[in-house]
Order: structure tokens, then sequence, then C-alpha cells
């Protein structure tokens, strides 16, 4: 019984706590994701990116394309959260679009073998992806 007393006593110090931090949760995930996806773009410069040219075939173009896509989508998943009303609320839907946009495409041409696979669970790539359509649905809500 004393057991339970404590339990419920730490329960509560703990919800009173981590209830004050609440506002954190949302931008820790957004900021996680707009900075890897800054990175990922960020680390195909400088433009046109040679690796996307060789490795897939892309036109100098659709490279530059893909790194501006993944470094603007980034940022502007931050950005977003930083603006109040419905403009950042696009803007971060919009960003979370282009993400998930461009993950499913990093799917299906450069990771066709990793559809439900333990190596899809284990690669920060499924991650990235969900967390994009997180955003895409809840928006700034």
């Amino acid at each position: 019984m004393w057991i339970k007393k404590d339990m419920d006593k730490l329960d509560n110090k703990l919800n009173k706590f981590f209830s004050s931090l609440q506002f954190l949760s949302p931008w820790l995930i957004r900021l996680g994701l707009g900075i890897a996806f800054s990175i990922h773009g960020l680390s195909k410069f400088p433009l046109p990116p040679e690796v996307l040219i060789e490795y897939f075939g892309f036109s100098p173009f659709l490279a530059s394309f893909v790194a501006l896509t993944e470094l603007g989508a980034g940022l502007f998943l931050i950005i977003g959260g930083l603006i109040k009303g419905s403009i950042g609320n696009l803007m971060t839907r919009v960003s979370a679009l282009a993400i998930a946009v461009v993950m499913i495409n990093a799917f299906a041409l450069a990771h066709r073998d990793w559809f439900i696979t333990t190596k899809l669970f284990t690669s920060e790539q499924i991650f990235l992806f969900i967390i994009a359509l997180y955003f895409l649905i809840k928006g700034n809500k």
C-alpha cells in the first residue's frame, strides 16, 4: 500500500515537472527533422551535386533541385514553427510534404530492397519520413 502511495507521489511530481516542458516536445522533433534535412541538402553542395548525377543519372537541374529542396524544406520547417497563424501552418505543411515526397523517392530509387525489412526500420530514413507525415498532418497545431 505504501509503495503505491510513493509511486503516486513520484508520478505526480514528474507530471508537474514535465507538463511545464510540454511546449518543447514538438520543437525537439521539428528541430531534429529540420536540421537533419538541411544537412542532407547541404551535403550535396556545391551544385549541381555530382553524386546524384552519377549514381541516379539525374540531370544537373534535377540534382540541384533535390539538394535545394532538402535544404529549403528543412529550414522552412523550422521557420514555419516560428511564424504564428495560417502562414506558419502552411509553411510547416508544405515543408513536411516536400520532405515526405523526397523520402518516398529515396525509398523508391535508392532503397527499393528495404521495404518492410529490418533494414528499413533500423535506418534514419523511415523516421525522417514518419516525422514529416506528423507535421504534414498536424501542421503547427
